[in-house]
């Protein structure tokens, strides 16, 4: 059960108003947290209990829903053999959220990929800029109203599901 998860228990002790939500599938648990405490969050889970290694940094695109984005993080124990999965909801009107970059430095380019192509901009990043687009691309190609022809087309205008 994720409730028993040693992360889970020790998140909601820590943190108790920022734990949104707790969810385990096939083995692999989630936790939504408020992305005001995402830094302090993560921090803790580094030093306290050793998710010493971010292995990567995504987002999802619920166009049509408020948050449009979830940001999440996922992580690894190599001393505890453990996973863990760290969402945070985004809002269409201000996507953005704080940099964990202090955190762990393998987010640097983490953030930049999700950066660039979700256009999810992570405040106090050190070089937040394109990582896999060129410099003059327009749009952010994972989100779900990027035209599929590329830039200068129409949005896809069909069924959302």
């Amino acid at each position: 059960m994720a409730e028993n998860n040693r992360a889970v228990i020790k998140l909601k002790e820590k943190f108790p108003s920022a734990v949104l939500d707790v969810k385990e599938f096939r083995d692999e648990v989630t936790v939504t947290v408020a992305k005001e405490n995402i830094v302090d969050i993560c921090r803790f889970l580094k030093t306290e209990l050793r998710y010493n290694l971010l292995t990567d940094v995504t987002a999802v695109d619920y166009l049509g829903r408020e948050p449009r984005f979830m940001v999440v993080y996922n992580l690894y124990s190599i001393q505890n053999k453990d996973r863990l999965r760290v969402k945070a909801a985004v809002s269409e009107g201000s996507p953005q959220i704080d940099s964990v970059v202090s955190v762990w430095n393998t987010a640097n380019w983490l953030e930049r990929e999700t950066f660039d192509l979700f256009g999810i901009t992570f405040v106090g990043h050190p070089d937040l800029r394109r990582i896999l687009m060129t410099d003059d691309w327009e749009g952010h190609p994972l989100r779900k109203d990027y035209p599929l022809q590329g830039p200068g087309r129409e949005p896809y205008k069909g069924r959302l599901s």
